[in-house]
C-alpha cells in the first residue's frame, strides 16, 4: 500500500494545476465514445481499424474501460497449471465483487459491470475463459499452441508498427505472412503477440489476473491482497483448487455471462456467487495470515480484504451503491461522481515532492469518497487503461 500511496501522491502533485482528477470506476459514466479523447499511437489506430470487424464493443473497451490487474509468480509447470486453473475459475467471482461500471452515457446501463459485459463483445478469438486451460494435458505447449492461432494485430520494425491484422504467427513462423512473405519473427514479436491475448486470465512469465472493474485506493489494494492469499500459499491454493473441483468450463463460462450484470446475486448450481465470495474471502483471508507479513502496527495483509468483506457482508457493490446515489441525492445525475469519488481525494492536504497541495485542497468543500482510507503496506498492484 505504500508504493500505492507514493504513486497517488505523485498523481496529486502533478495534477492539481492541471485541475485533473482521476475516477475509479470500470467504465466512462458519461462521456460517449466519440467525446473520449484518443492518444495518437500506432498500435491503437491498427486495433481502432480492426476491433469494429470481429466484435461489437471492441472501441468501448479500447478508450472507455478501466481496469486494476495484478500478477502472481509461479515457481514451474505445474504450479502455473494450478494457479491458472483457480485464477480463471474464480475470475468471475472476483469480478462480481469489484463491479463498478453501472452507468452508460449518463444513465444505468442495467449492469453492475459494463466493463466486463463489454469484453464478452469484443472478441471471441482472443478474450474470455480458455477452457482448454481445464483439459488434461493443459501445460506451456497448450497455451502456446492457443496463442498461435490468435490473429495477430502487428508487428513492429524499424520504430514504427506495422498492420497484419488477421494474419495467422503460425504463418508469420514459416515467413508466410501476405503482408511481409518471408520476414520470419524475432522473440520480440512473439513477446509483442502475447500482449494482444486478453482472456480473463493471462498467461506470461507470470499470471495476470484481469476480471476486475477498477476502483478507489483501498480497492486497488484488496485485488491483490486477495489474490496472495488465495495463490501464495500452499494451503490455501489446495483449499481453492478443492472449490473449483468438478467446475467445468462450460459451467464457469455460464457464470462468467451472468455476473455482469447480476454480481453477487448470480446464481452458480444451488448456491450464489455472493456465498462463493464469502468462501473464497475465508481461504484468502487463511492465507493471508500464514503469511504472516506483519506491518509497523502489527497488522497482517489481512487488513486489506476489510472492503471486500463489506461488499460481501451488504450484498452491496461498488456498483449497488453507485446506482443508489444516482437514484437518491445525485437526483439522476452522475456528475457528483466526479466531485465525491475521485481517486485524489483522500491525499487532501498531503504534500508530494514538489511541496504542493494535490488538486481538492483549493475547494471549499469536498466529500470523501465511498470507501475507507487505505492503511499502511506494501502492495503493487497494476491500473491500467484498455489501450495505453
Amino acid at each position: 500500500m505504500a508504493e500505492t500511496q507514493s504513486h497517488f501522491l505523485e498523481l496529486a502533485d502533478v495534477c492539481r494545476d492541471l485541475g485533473v482528477n482521476f475516477l475509479g470506476v470500470g467504465f466512462s459514466p458519461n462521456w460517449s465514445l466519440p467525446a473520449v479523447p484518443h492518444m495518437p499511437k500506432e498500435r491503437c489506430t491498427i486495433m481502432k481499424r480492426y476491433m469494429p470487424r470481429i466484435g461489437a464493443r471492441g472501441l468501448d473497451m479500447m478508450f472507455r474501460t478501466s481496469t486494476v490487474q495484478t500478477n502472481l509468480d509461479f515457481s514451474d509447470e505445474n504450479d502455473m497449471v494450478k494457479k491458472f486453473r483457480v485464477g480463471l475459475a474464480l475470475q468471475p467471482i472476483v469480478t462480481a465483487m469489484f463491479a463498478s461500471s453501472p452507468f452508460t452515457d449518463g444513465r444505468p446501463n442495467g449492469f453492475k459491470s459494463m466493463r466486463s459485459q463489454i469484453w464478452r463483445e469484443t472478441d471471441a478469438t482472443r478474450t474470455g475463459i480458455l477452457p482448454f486451460v481445464f483439459d488434461g494435458d493443459m501445460g506451456y505447449e497448450r497455451y502456446v499452441d492457443y496463442a498461435l492461432d490468435v490473429p495477430m494485430y502487428f508487428i513492429y520494425r524499424d520504430g514504427r508498427y506495422i498492420d497484419v491484422s488477421g494474419a495467422s504467427f503460425r504463418a508469420f513462423l514459416n515467413g508466410q505472412l501476405p503482408q511481409l512473405p518471408n520476414l520470419r519473427p524475432t522473440l520480440q514479436d512473439w513477446s509483442d503477440h502475447l500482449t494482444t491475448l486478453f482472456p480473463e486470465a493471462r498467461l506470461k512469465r507470470y499470471i495476470e489476473m484481469r476480471g476486475a472493474d477498477s476502483g478507489s485506493v483501498d480497492h486497488i489494494a484488496a485485488l491483490p491482497a486477495l489474490w496472495a492469499g488465495l495463490l501464495y500459499n500452499d494451503d490455501a491454493l489446495d483449499a481453492a483448487s478443492d472449490l473449483i473441483k468438478g467446475w467445468t468450463a462450460q459451467s464457469i463460462q455460464e457464470l462468467r455471462n451472468a455476473v455482469p450484470r447480476l454480481a453477487l446475486d448470480a446464481r452458480f448450481g444451488r448456491t450464489t456467487v455472493r456465498d462463493l465470495a464469502a468462501e473464497l474471502l475465508n481461504i484468502a483471508s487463511s492465507g493471508l495470515a500464514r503469511r504472516a507479513q506483519i506491518d509497523a502496527f502489527g497488522r497482517d495483509e489481512t487488513i486489506y480484504l476489510e472492503p471486500l468483506r463489506e461488499i460481501v457482508r451488504s450484498g452491496r457493490t461498488i456498483a449497488d451503491r453507485l446506482l443508489e446515489l444516482y437514484h437518491g441525492r445525485w437526483n439522476g445525475s452522475v456528475v457528483p461522481a466526479y466531485e465525491e469519488l475521485g481517486l485524489l481525494a483522500p491525499y487532501q492536504g498531503a504534500t508530494g515532492s514538489s511541496g504542493k497541495k494535490p488538486l481538492g485542497t483549493r475547494r471549499k468543500r469536498h466529500t470523501r469518497p465511498l470507501s475507507i482510507r487505505p492503511s499502511q503496506e506494501d502492495v503493487a498492484p497494476t491500473i491500467l487503461p484498455a489501450c495505453g
